[in-house]
């Protein structure tokens, strides 16, 4: 239920990826499986009706006594597959023998938690297109809001806010490529056995099924260029057809690339959600109070308290997702055609990475939505440390004076008199440089928001890039 999630909880990716999800997902595989094995003859449409019929009847698979029946075989798709075959027979014996003919449990769950992963990626897009645009919205609002810019924790040189919030969306865009990209690469799985398609051939042979298939619906014009085709990976490419994925070149029991990329990109964008929260909490801090959520969670204690809830739930999903897919991209190291444990790793920490992430785009989608700016304490803290934040500016405008060695070296010694006795900088400049060495127009130099440089040029560089979509490059 996420009572110690309440990052996913509620959620549209924890409804997407729950063990209802999943059980829908084996089922729409074992189903496509028996459409693609009637679409190139290895099973008449009869079987294939009634293998799609018995799948969508409700209360014939209970997920509680499929997962407790999963230990004697190691996965759920042997109790699944007893329980549909005998739904099948229920309604057409004949068809009952055609119920995962030829496939191995792993080509089932593979391609099941395929199935799981894009539907939950869409809502997971989705978010992060909305976060992007809330995103556009304030960096254009405040392209020219000034605040101080912060290095190593410390007072830096001026920037502005829309500047901050630009390299947010760049981020969040960066994410959305990413998850594009690997959700339109999803594959199905079939091999077999061990990754061969034998099983397949045998059956054919078996019942008098041509070794050379015919070619079939949309590819009946462009016979005989597909006629040809081996019945194993002509049945593959109807699989994928039939399920929707990607068509893999290869099996991939233990060449496991769409895990791992998958993995990369769940915490890539946790990272990029992350970042995003960090400034948020360290900006909405009581003593800087230069940003504010919306509508900040309570406590349980202190009345007063109105807390960045959604950047810290953000946060606690950044923070976890490098970890799973740590134990995913440890999953690569898997041996033989299919692997003991290294498969079996990956279940759960994939979808727990899926949820995290889909819980923070959704807390950061509604963060963005209404964060609140505040303006007037950027420019107080700006102001705070008496001209510092423009050091950098006053050296290249000593420079031509003294040499830069020199106007270092005056900077070093203003700046320490004005953070350690309170003197402003102004003064502390006219008390070292005699009035011929000293810039006329000091004032305006020591004016935090006249150095900006490209700031909002870079804004508006930045805004022209909008959201991926799966129809162009990434």
């Amino acid at each position: 239920m996420g009572l110690l999630a309440p990052s996913r909880a509620g959620s549209a990716v924890a409804d997407a990826t729950g063990d209802a999800a999943y059980l829908r997902a084996l089922l729409d595989a074992e189903v496509a499986l028996t459409r693609a094995q009637a679409a190139t003859g290895l099973a008449p449409e009869e079987a294939a009706a009634a293998v799609t019929a018995a799948a969508a009847e409700p209360g014939l698979y209970d997920p509680g006594t499929l997962a407790r029946r999963a230990r004697a075989a190691g996965n759920p798709v042997v109790p699944l597959v007893a329980d549909l075959t005998a739904a099948v027979a229920a309604r057409a014996p004949d068809a009952a023998g055609y119920v995962h003919r030829g496939a191995t449990s792993q080509d089932i769950l593979d391609t099941a938690t395929m199935l799981v992963c894009t539907r939950a990626l869409e809502p997971v897009l989705a978010d992060l297109a909305r976060t992007a645009e809330a995103l556009r919205r304030t960096a254009a609002a405040h392209r020219d809001t000034p605040m101080a810019g912060r290095t190593l924790t410390q007072h830096a040189v001026p920037t502005t806010f829309g500047l901050k919030a630009a390299g947010w969306r760049s981020l969040v865009l960066d994410a959305h490529a990413r998850l594009t990209a690997v959700r339109a690469a999803l594959p199905v799985q079939l091999g077999g056995a061990a990754g061969t398609l034998a099983a397949f051939h045998a059956y054919a042979e078996a019942e008098g099924t041509p070794a050379v298939l015919p070619a079939y619906g949309a590819d009946a014009d462009r016979a005989p260029a597909t006629a040809g085709q081996d019945p194993g990976t002509r049945l593959l490419t109807a699989y994928a057809a039939a399920t929707g994925l990607a068509e893999p070149a290869l099996p991939w029991h233990t060449l496991r690339t769409p895990v791992a990329d998958l993995a990369g990109a769940l915490a890539f964008t946790a990272g990029a959600l992350g970042k995003l929260a960090a400034d948020v909490l360290t900006l909405s801090r009581t003593e800087i109070g230069e940003l504010s959520e919306g509508s900040g969670g309570g406590s349980s204690a202190m009345p007063h308290k109105a807390n960045p809830v959604r950047a810290t739930l953000i946060t606690a999903a950044a923070r976890q997702v490098p970890a799973l897919a740590a134990v995913l991209y440890g999953a690569l190291a898997a041996e033989d055609e299919r692997p003991a444990g290294a498969w079996h790793a990956e279940w759960q920490p994939l979808r727990d990475a899926l949820r995290l992430v889909g819980g923070a785009a959704r807390d950061a989608a509604e963060l963005t939505a209404d964060l609140r700016v505040h303006p007037d304490r950027m420019r107080h803290h700006l102001d705070a440390t008496g001209g510092l934040v423009v050091t950098e500016r006053l050296v290249a405008a000593l420079t031509p004076r003294t040499g830069r060695a020199e106007a270092r070296r005056l900077l070093d010694a203003a700046a320490r008199r004005t953070a350690e006795q309170g003197v402003p900088l102004a003064t502390a400049l006219r008390h070292a440089l005699d009035e011929e060495r000293l810039p006329a127009h000091l004032d305006q130099l020591l004016d935090p928001t006249g150095y900006l440089g490209s700031s909002g040029a870079l804004v508006d560089r930045a805004l022209e890039r909008t959201v991926h979509t799966p129809q162009e490059p990434v």
